[in-house]
């Protein structure tokens, strides 16, 4: 998966699709994984690190009553992430991410390692959201979600375009 950043910049910029993204768990890996790739500022509008929240709230607009109900990890939240972020008019493409990373904060309900990845592409208006179990530990879990979110990102358009 370490060349789908290259892959996913360079279809991006032939077919002209601009993408945001939000990272919680990830904590700005996404967004230095597609940096690294020369060119990247053409399709590449913003990134937002939102890993409290508050920040989800006030950055996002995820409303509180999902991040009361349903919790920060949890499908609902990468959704409304996602939905939030489309919402920008120069952005074809938005991305969110939302995790347990560990070594703490692990539930029986939402263990280590759970990641939430959301997708949402203007053209097809298809939003899709993906529920991911990653092993081992905090920066391989961080760094196998980053990884997934950029292939998966690529797989979606590719398919679409």
């Amino acid at each position: 998966m370490k060349n789908y950043a290259t892959k996913l910049v360079s279809l991006c910029i032939r077919n002209n699709i601009n993408i945001n993204l939000a990272e919680s768990c990830t904590g700005g890996l996404i967004s230095s994984k597609l940096i690294d790739v020369e060119g990247v500022s053409k399709i590449f509008k913003f990134g937002v690190v939102s890993y409290s929240n508050d920040s989800k709230n006030v950055l996002l607009k995820v409303p509180k009553s999902i991040l009361n109900e349903f919790g920060a990890v949890s499908k609902e939240t990468a959704s409304s992430m996602v939905e939030k972020l489309s919402k920008f008019k120069e952005v074809q493409f938005s991305m969110a991410v939302t995790g347990v990373a560990g070594p703490g904060g692990g539930t029986k309900s939402k263990p280590i390692g759970l990641v939430y990845h959301s997708f949402f592409y203007k053209k097809s208006k298809k939003k899709y959201v993906i529920k991911k179990k990653y092993k081992g530990d905090r920066n391989t879990i961080r760094n196998e979600a980053a990884l997934f979110s950029i292939y998966q990102s690529y797989i979606i358009l590719k398919s679409v375009i």
